[in-house]
């Protein structure tokens, strides 16, 4: 019995729905804990008369953390495997953001965060791998992107919910909830998922354990330990980064670094600085938190109507949406258009940038073989967080020159960044398709490319 076969020939069976469903509540998790900040932020900013310099560096502390935490995890995650390390990810994210709530100073805000965001930091990369390692080729950006629906929720809820617990409770209430759910979260993940097949395949993994994970798999099929062969390829001996630059990966990884990080600058100043830009233009605190939510929601839906093209088409069909998100985002910061058609436009905005972010985390482990996997999704998400630290800084910025609408005309930069590089990652990927027989592009095989 084939390993590879046994994986590539799946259904969407119990066992999928297992997994994508367990992905789904940790990725909910992890952007209701990175996130929910920016909803605590104001009552922050009131009770510790925190100006926006401060405020920013709060924000961009949690980035930064995870900025390294996608480095330290992807390469444990590829050492030790993916289950156990995410396991300790997911855990240590909930016990940081518990102690978020026992925060009472800006140095203590800023140190917890750090550490919370390097576990944070190295959930989604691990999410990514496993939920890529257990389904076929042609489920694989559908499946990811399926799992980070629950990031866009994770943050939707925390909207709603910081008007809900909040007044009565207080800010720490948020974060209580968040620790507690997250360590929850570590404990199922514990007990249901098994570790990646591929990856006991690809360091040569006990065949007992590796025959208990197919009959989970595939119950219909008799198996047995001595009968187990894997056409996945060995680990390779380079073990270091420059695993992720060979052949092809030259060229694809730093697009892929270059896409992610371009998208991010977009997605977190909307995470980060939303609610209080939106309460510069008008709306309510309440208001500005539910219409904040509303546009995660409406992200999500974007990536719902992508994912499909994705496992279809490749990177290429990443590039659409962008293209489309540009002339609305000069519209809003170079025209002045009232609150109405400023909530509308935005709604638009987030429906397309939301769906193309969506659809570039669900390609960023799957040009890596699997030896690498974990490390390539890894330092894409660590390299692509420099938007996401820049984001908070560069709104810190724009906010304190009281700048309102001009932060919209400089976004419109990074979506045409974005389809430029995922329309190259396309162009690689086809061109070593048709050369998928030359020892020098062999490095990555072709079941590995969209």
């Amino acid at each position: 019995m084939d390993v590879g076969q046994v994986l590539e020939s799946q259904r969407l069976n119990a066992f999928v729905i297992s997994l994508v469903s367990i992905s789904w509540l940790v990725t909910f998790l992890d952007g209701f804990d990175l996130n929910s900040i920016a909803f605590v932020a104001p009552y922050l900013q009131s009770q510790y008369l925190l100006d926006r310099a401060a405020l920013g560096m709060v924000f961009a502390s949690g980035s930064a953390g995870a900025m390294l935490g996608g480095l330290l995890f992807g390469f444990l995650g590829d050492q030790f495997g993916r289950r156990r390390t995410l396991i300790a990810a997911v855990g240590m994210s909930g016990l940081f953001t518990l102690l978020l709530a026992a925060a009472d100073r800006t140095s203590e805000l800023l140190v917890i965060r750090f550490a919370g965001g390097i576990a944070l930091g190295g959930t989604l990369p691990l999410i990514w791998t496993l939920s890529i390692e257990y389904v076929p080729t042609r489920y694989r950006a559908t499946v990811v992107t399926l799992s980070m629906l629950g990031y866009g929720l994770g943050i939707c809820v925390s909207g709603p919910l910081s008007v809900l617990l909040i007044p009565s409770l207080g800010w720490q209430s948020m974060f209580v909830c968040g620790g507690v759910a997250s360590i929850g979260a570590a404990v199922l993940v514990w007990q249901k998922l098994p570790e990646s097949l591929r990856f006991l395949a690809c360091r040569g993994g006990d065949p007992r354990r590796m025959t208990d994970i197919v009959r989970r798999l595939a119950p219909d099929r008799r198996s047995d330990p001595s009968q187990l062969v894997s056409s996945v390829a060995p680990a390779s001996n380079s073990g270091g980064p420059g695993a992720l630059f060979e052949g092809p990966l030259r060229y694809i990884t730093p697009l892929l670094w270059l896409a992610f990080a371009a998208s991010s600058i977009t997605q977190y100043f909307f995470a980060t600085w939303g609610p209080i830009v939106f309460e510069q233009m008008g709306l309510s605190r309440s208001g500005a938190a539910w219409s904040t939510a509303f546009n995660a929601l409406v992200g999500a839906t974007g990536a719902v109507a992508l994912m499909r093209f994705t496992d279809r088409l490749g990177a290429a069909s990443l590039a659409v949406m962008p293209v489309l998100a540009i002339p609305l985002l000069l519209i809003i910061g170079l025209h002045h258009v009232s609150a109405a058609a400023f909530m509308s436009l935005t709604a638009l905005v987030y429906l397309l940038l939301g769906g193309s972010h969506y659809g570039i985390q669900s390609i960023l482990g799957v040009y890596y073989p699997t030896s690498e996997r974990a490390r390539g999704a890894g330092w894409g998400a660590s390299i692509g967080k420099v938007g996401s630290i820049a984001a908070p800084l560069l709104g810190t910025w724009l906010l304190t020159h009281r700048v309102s609408r001009s932060p919209f005309v400089v976004l419109a930069a990074f979506p045409a960044v974005f389809a430029i590089a995922v329309v190259g990652i396309a162009l690689i990927a086809r061109r070593h398709n048709r050369h998928a027989n030359d020892p020098a592009v062999s490095r990555i095989s072709s079941s590995d490319l969209l």
